[in-house]
């Protein structure tokens, strides 16, 4: 039970906290959650707050509100309050909708304004950037690389070059949001420069169409939310006043992921002489690359607050786990190569929980630490660990175990080896691997829909219809016979609806089996009638699909729930039909987009639910959990880079001239083009060197952050990349090299 919270002395010290600003600083697994939630309900308790005041918690993801939530209803409860009144605890989004929606017409919106969730925000930037694509067919040839051969040339322009704008711009977006910068704000400080910036007049053409469309369906996004909240607080001091006295206590969690202007929002509610307790790990700030948080923000208030402290015990990890990231605490900041990412780590170091503590850590065990430096390809990698746990597992079923890579295509490869092995296991990626299969298997059928005049289309969509044929010994070389007498049809029509002087079947009928006549004879007629079903909506479509593709419960669940997801990206975009619709089901089928409707992220995700089942993450979505085994992979110079001249970037594109990273420029020439200081002005090349650091600095955190998700036992490894020429990262060398000292 929460109410039996047994405070730390370093837990006791934050209790204490009356009034005023607090920044603290907590290591990984240091309860921060109990400690705030015991806070707010001690000041709840403590009869400072009127009855119309709230004590105000900010965090940042919904699973940790309703965590928040029922934790401070506990502490509550426990003192005889009645639990639910007097706090309030939301994400900065949520918070940022509150306060907008007191008075939208302020802030030019209608009262009955919508929201876009980022499915549909990312397909509305995808649309914007494909058109402004199409129409400056020429942008690219002033950044591809020399070197590239005509068929070279052809290829990105076709496959490459719409991903590239696509994500320019979607950072572009967000950073101009942040700075609170409007089309037409940015297109004046673009026309006062003195050179073009090519990259920023791009940026701001896609920003601009994308803008419209937000308008024109009476929308906004959730940079919106943030932006128009501040400006409804700096245009309404009484509004502003209003709130500063409901919430006269202002608690925020994982505040390392802040952005200025979120921090401005809060710094504004606090007030002056306000009462602010902002907790996090600058250590665990691992979202930072392209996106507005800036964990120096953190530092940089703890210096100035009016009290700061350190939550530095953990009752989490073994202490040669402990020892471990400590050592990565000390060696980042005393010998890593680079001397300008010594800073990415600093202390509080983790300090093991105190002697008789509730939650004591496990027994010491170094040889729970296996740092293998065997030299392995990325599926020899996959294999290896798997293999592993397989032989773990069986005496172990009492226990978490974790595989942690840094992408999703990693992961996926090692969900598809324990498939293979039947081993049990449980994803917590961007979609799972049922989602990518339900999704993959509509998606060609839409796909053929939209085109049916392909031949090669029809007989993918045949196989999707036999798809539990796949694994069948019996049916599968018919299927793959008739599959192959599809595609070689020359006219689909002549097939599905066939004229007296040109009917395909018939005269297939002369020379194939009557089995495979039949065969053809019924998937014609399932054919025809999802043809019929084109008129329907679009979440009816997928329906009326699924219950002739899908038998399962779980499939059909799936489909109703890809049917909502396609329902929402059909209103938010009207004019859309099946050809442009159909790329959402392929996003979530290639695992390039999380399906919101089917994901734990929402709901919180608890390892101790999945005892004796292996637990596929990425790093990034394993923060905040923990396992009794982690497996932390691919620890390689290029998913965690020191910027060496060996090393590659994942955001410098192969095809781009001078290893440019566009995004970082388009930023760099964001700034330079609405700042108001005489010393920021645009050096192409600049900003794809910084970027490189703050990877560097970014990826330091996120082994940090692998390591200390260990309970028990850590075994952490490598391999050598797609190219096969990747070699173990730094840290991990130095990991390496100091436990085998050690030991």
């Amino acid at each position: 039970m929460t109410s039996s919270f047994t405070p730390r002395p370093a837990q006791k010290k934050i209790l204490a906290y009356k009034r005023g600003t607090l920044g603290i600083s907590a290591v990984p697994g240091s309860g921060k959650t109990h400690t705030l939630s015991a806070l707010a309900a001690q000041i709840i308790s403590s009869g400072q707050l009127e009855p119309e005041q709230e004590v105000l918690i900010v965090t940042l993801v919904n699973s940790a509100v309703d965590n928040f939530s029922s934790r401070i209803g506990d502490f509550v409860q426990a003192r005889g309050l009645i639990p639910q009144l007097g706090y309030r605890v939301r994400t900065l989004h949520g918070l940022a909708h509150d306060i907008v929606r007191e008075n939208p017409p302020l802030v030019g919106l209608d009262k009955k304004f919508s929201i876009v969730d980022e499915t549909a925000s990312s397909s509305m930037v995808r649309e914007a950037a494909d058109a402004w694509a199409r129409i400056h067919p020429d942008f690219l040839s002033q950044y591809i690389s020399p070197t590239l051969s005509d068929y070279e040339v052809r290829n990105v322009e076709n496959k490459y070059w719409a991903d590239q704008v696509e994500g320019l711009a979607g950072s572009f977006i967000r950073f101009a949001k942040d700075r609170r910068l409007t089309p037409d704000k940015l297109r004046l400080a673009l026309e006062r420069q003195p050179a073009p910036l090519s990259l920023a007049q791009m940026g701001l053409d896609i920003y601009s169409d994308y803008q419209r469309a937000l308008t024109y369906r009476g929308a906004v996004d959730f940079d919106d939310l943030i932006r128009l909240s501040y400006d409804m607080l700096e245009l309404s001091p009484e509004l502003l006043e209003r709130l500063q006295y409901r919430w006269p206590f202002i608690l925020e969690d994982e505040s390392q992921d802040s952005s200025k202007l979120q921090e401005d929002i809060l710094r504004m509610l606090a007030g002056e002489n306000g009462n602010w307790v902002r907790v996090g790990d600058p250590n665990q700030a691992i979202f930072e690359t392209f996106t507005t948080a800036d964990p120096n923000l953190l530092r940089r208030f703890r210096e100035t607050a009016g009290l700061s402290l350190d939550l530095p015990n953990s009752g989490r990890s073994q202490p040669s786990i402990i020892q471990l990231a400590n050592h990565l605490i000390e060696w980042v900041m005393n010998e890593h190569v680079n001397l300008e990412a010594r800073d990415a780590l600093s202390p509080p170091y983790i300090q093991p929980a105190p002697e008789g503590d509730p939650q004591p850590n496990p027994p010491d065990d170094p040889g729970g630490i296996k740092i293998v430096g065997k030299k392995m390809n990325p599926d020899q990698e996959v294999e290896e660990v798997v293999k592993s746990i397989e032989k773990w597992i069986p005496s172990h079923k009492d226990q978490t175990v974790a595989v942690l890579t840094s992408t999703n295509d990693h992961a996926a490869k090692v969900a598809e080896e324990l498939k293979k092995r039947k081993i049990e296991y449980r994803e917590l990626l961007r979609s799972t691997s049922p989602t990518r299969a339900a999704a993959g298997a509509l998606s060609y059928v839409l796909s053929y829909l939209a085109a049916p005049d392909s031949a090669s289309k029809l007989a993918q969509t045949y196989r999707v219809w036999r798809r539990d044929w796949r694994e069948d010994e019996e049916h599968e070389p018919m299927v793959a016979q008739v599959a192959g007498l599809i595609r070689g049809c020359r006219e689909v029509e002549s097939f599905l609806a066939p004229r007296p002087d040109s009917d395909w079947l018939a005269a297939l009928s002369e020379s194939e089996a009557e089995e495979v006549i039949t065969e053809l004879n019924t998937f014609r007629e399932v054919a025809r009638r999802w043809h019929g079903a084109t008129v329907l909506p679009i979440d009816q479509l997928v329906l009326t699909l699924s219950r002739e593709i899908f038998s399962a419960p779980t499939d059909l669940a799936l489909a109703h729930k890809l049917a909502l997801v396609m329902r929402q990206v059909a209103d938010e975009n009207p004019q859309w039909r099946l050809p442009e619709l159909t790329p959402s089901l392929h996003e979530i089928a290639r695992n390039e987009r999380r399906f919101i409707g089917f994901s734990s992220d929402d709901g919180g995700f608890n390892p101790n639910e999945y005892k004796g089942v292996v637990v596929i993450s990425t790093v990034h979505k394993a923060k905040g959990l923990e396992w009794d085994r982690v497996y932390l992979m691919s620890v390689n110079n290029y998913d965690y880079p020191s910027n060496q001249p060996n090393d590659r970037f994942i955001s410098e594109r192969w095809f781009v001239r001078d290893s440019l990273n566009l995004e970082a420029e388009a930023l760099a020439q964001l700034k330079a083009a609405t700042s108001t200081s005489e010393y920021d002005f645009y050096e192409e090349g600049s900003a794809t060197r910084k970027a490189r650091l703050d990877y560097v600095r970014e990826r330091l955190r996120l082994f940090y952050v692998g390591i200390t998700r260990a309970r028990k036992e850590l075994i952490i490894t490598w391999n050598t990349g797609r190219k096969g020429d990747a070699t173990p990262s730094l840290p991990f060398a130095a990991m390496q090299g100091w436990w085998e000292l050690r030991s």
